[in-house]
């Protein structure tokens, strides 16, 4: 049974700023940044947003900062704290604030700058040396990072499934041969399986230094508004088929808590999501899966039900997730290459592919006119895409999750 408000809503802006290692900036006028590109690009002024959200972990600004910023007045807004299950979370959170009446346009914001100042693993200059909550218990064992308190899952999987760095290094030269072709991506270099597997250590045995994303500065936003107001804008509007924010594992405060260890939230939303969208993965053409880490892309391609449990490595290897193949993913680079968003740039990413007008190297992209010559500097944009799949992660025991139309 598809959902009440399918296809009711729309995405009708995207904008990001330059993605880099050093900003130079505060992260309000980054922000400032991302949402007038996104209103540039849906074609709307600043008192046609009456809706903000915005999420950070203690590293970004406040919604109320940008709207005085922008010369907006607010009937609705909400800063909330959260990391990778917040955008699919809040695009949401933006269409509930819509057909509540509380307001008629949302913008959604994330800015961080999450190289030069605070970095996930606790370094930065700008750094916190406050620790509180579980990470009380877990800091005293070395778990600081998101890539080491997520490799418990990761091992064990490795264990049960038999699954190598090779296999996931294949995500990795997927995601790096897209980002070749992304004038955006911080990390447009292809490497090979050899670069990956060569690369230093960071976590034994899940993950070297090229399976980790690329920290970065940037700000990225996103405009919701009703299917009605979407007819009235620059863009064509990527209608909304379903959407789960921040969904869970059944219960424990640590992820490892509750078996099977290698099961993720995907497991537990994404028949719901399916549902509510009317739809079957056979009729995915481009998916966003979150990559923080290779293994996090695999485990949650099998959860979501993209291939058997235990078959992600084969699904990697088989080329379906590279440009050409049979369901493209991350075809910006994502997270391990074009920058470390917290999600946002692969909404944004595939939002523009169902425009068929990904910012790539070919030079007519913005009349929407591609070569779909995938090598090296070339085209990223998929064609005949019709319908497109983002997959959040925080943890392992929480996801959120996003299904598009053109």
């Amino acid at each position: 049974m598809t959902g009440k408000l399918k296809d009711k809503y729309c995405i009708v802006g995207v904008g990001e700023t330059e993605f880099s290692k050093n900003s130079g900036r505060s992260t309000r006028a980054l922000a400032t940044e991302a949402v007038r590109n996104a209103m540039n690009d849906a074609g709307l002024n600043p008192d046609q947003i009456d809706g903000m959200l915005s999420y950070h972990g203690g590293d970004s600004t406040t919604s109320t900062s940008v709207m005085y910023d922008l010369g907006m007045r607010l009937n609705f807004y909400m800063d909330c704290s959260g990391g990778g299950s917040s955008t699919e979370a809040l695009i949401g959170i933006a269409v509930g604030a819509i057909e509540a009446g509380m307001c008629e346009t949302v913008a959604i914001f994330r800015a961080m700058n999450g190289y030069s100042q605070v970095r996930i693993g606790g370094t930065g200059a700008k750094a916190s040396t406050l620790v509180s909550g579980p990470d009380i218990m877990k800091r005293s064992y070395g778990l600081i990072s998101a890539v080491q308190s997520f490799a418990f899952t990761f091992t064990r999987h490795m264990m049960e499934y038999g699954v190598t760095g090779e296999d996931l290094a294949h995500i990795k030269v997927a995601h790096s041969n897209h980002a070749s072709n992304n004038p955006k991506a911080i990390m447009k270099n292809r490497v090979t399986i050899d670069d990956v597997l060569n690369s230093r250590w960071i976590v034994k045995p899940v993950a070297h230094l090229l399976d980790c994303c690329v920290e970065t500065d940037n700000s990225t936003c996103i405009i919701v508004t009703s299917a009605e107001r979407a007819k009235d804008m620059k863009q064509q509007p990527a209608y909304i088929m379903a959407v789960q924010g921040r969904g869970t594992k059944p219960g424990g405060e640590y992820h490892y808590q509750k078996g099977p260890i290698s099961t993720v939230a995907g497991h537990y939303i994404g028949p719901r999501l399916f549902d509510l969208a009317g739809v079957t993965h056979d009729d995915i053409d481009v998916t966003g899966c979150y990559d923080a880490f290779t293994y996090t892309t695999l485990l949650q391609f099998e959860d979501y039900g993209f291939c058997k449990k235990g078959e992600g490595k084969d699904y990697v290897r088989s080329g379906a997730i590279n440009l050409g193949g049979r369901r493209p993913n991350n075809t910006s680079g994502g997270h391990l290459c074009e920058g470390y968003t917290h999600g946002m740039n692969m909404v944004i990413e595939n939002v523009r592919q169902l425009r068929g007008q990904v910012d790539d190297y070919c030079p007519e992209w913005q009349e929407g006119k591609h070569s779909h010559d995938y090598s090296e500097g070339k085209c990223r944009q998929v064609p005949d895409v019709n319908i497109t799949m983002n997959m959040g992660w925080a943890m392992p025991a929480v996801g959120s999750a996003l299904i598009m139309r053109r």
